[in-house]
């Protein structure tokens, strides 16, 4: 068995007292730049590691934070929450935590899921996503006094930690730049109404307030609700489509990348040319998207950021010194590509 490096091992190597050797290596205190280089660089030398054991046996710490989101079907992958935790896990890890990731449970469930992993001292706190209008989890932290960060809002009257991207500034983006692009007859392809969701109401309402800004109204059966997915998209754009130019809309909002294709597909198996005779937008601006043909006009959300700064929010709150801003709200972008580049003249 190799032998275990102590902290004074490393102190003494540092030429550091023991004290402040401690402190930087658990992240409880800062100390200058130079300071802090030589304390890692005798630890990398000696090769020490933590004892996480002990070290939670006695700061009463687990050294994990818990993790659970819903999940979608198997036969479609997230890369906006795959993102999201590769970010967690990274930022997490350099401060000495871990993600401790557990399964979605339906309902009232979930809250039981919850309640275990704190009753067995198993986290220190949560990162949570999946945030719905109403969502119980929430209450049941607060009123559990326990700390935790979400990915995303909920009700309005609600105060808790947050960060989130502002899908309502990334879809009036959108609808600008049709509207720019000469399109007037606009059509959106939203998630179903009762998807309690806060993000589908937050795009939904950046799309009306651009449009009514432009005065445009768009008749109400050119705004589809159903499930988010491919099959869903395809149906409802050839049921828009497959009529005279005149008849049919000049330009298709999604309310995510997966819906995007779902619509491409629709207009290229009724012989439309995609960028030319439509234009359609997505959002996410997930891998791939610039390599379809033609490429995907996407809004990307800077979900890296997200990750870090709600790890980062966290991190705060468990070492005591909270930040003063715990509710922060990102700005996504606009990627413009081939579906939606070429100017549009009415007919």
């Amino acid at each position: 068995m190799p032998r275990h490096v102590t902290i004074k091992e490393v102190a003494a190597a540092a030429g550091i007292s023991y004290q402040t050797v401690s402190k930087v290596l658990n992240h409880q205190v800062k100390v200058s730049k130079q300071t802090e280089a030589r304390i890692h660089a005798a630890a990398n030398e000696l090769g020490y590691h933590p004892n996480s054991i002990a070290r939670s046996l006695r700061s009463r710490s687990s050294g994990m934070i818990g993790f659970s989101w819903e999940p979608h079907p198997p036969d479609q992958s997230n890369q906006i929450y795959s993102q999201f935790m590769e970010s967690i896990i990274h930022y997490s890890e350099n401060v000495g935590y871990h993600i401790l990731a557990f399964p979605y449970k339906p309902g009232s469930e979930w809250i039981e899921a919850y309640r275990n992993l704190i009753d067995t001292n198993r986290v220190d706190g949560f990162i949570l996503s999946s945030i719905e209008k109403g969502d119980t989890r929430i209450p049941f932290l607060q009123g559990q006094n326990f700390p935790f960060v979400a990915f995303g809002r909920a009700n309005p009257e609600w105060q808790f930690p947050y960060v989130d991207v502002d899908g309502a500034a990334g879809m009036r983006m959108v609808v600008e730049h049709l509207i720019s692009q000469g399109h007037r007859r606009i059509a959106i392809i939203n998630w179903s109404e009762t998807k309690s969701s806060s993000v589908g109401q937050n795009r939904m309402k950046g799309c009306m307030e651009a449009l009514k800004n432009a005065g445009i109204v768009i008749p109400s059966e050119w705004i589809a609700r159903g499930e988010g997915d491919f099959s869903f998209a395809y149906q409802t754009s050839i049921q828009w489509l497959d009529r005279s130019s005149t008849e049919r809309p000049t330009a298709i909002i999604t309310f995510s990348d997966v819906m995007a294709i779902g619509a491409m597909n629709a207009a290229q198996n009724l012989h439309m040319l995609v960028g030319t005779d439509l234009a359609i937008t997505g959002f996410d601006d997930s891998p791939l998207m610039q390599h379809l043909i033609p490429s995907l006009t996407s809004v990307s959300q800077p979900i890296w950021e997200v990750g870090r700064i709600a790890a980062e929010i966290l991190q705060g709150i468990l070492n005591g010194t909270p930040s003063q801003n715990q509710t922060i709200l990102l700005e996504p972008s606009l990627i413009i590509r081939d579906s939606s580049s070429q100017p549009f003249h009415s007919v």
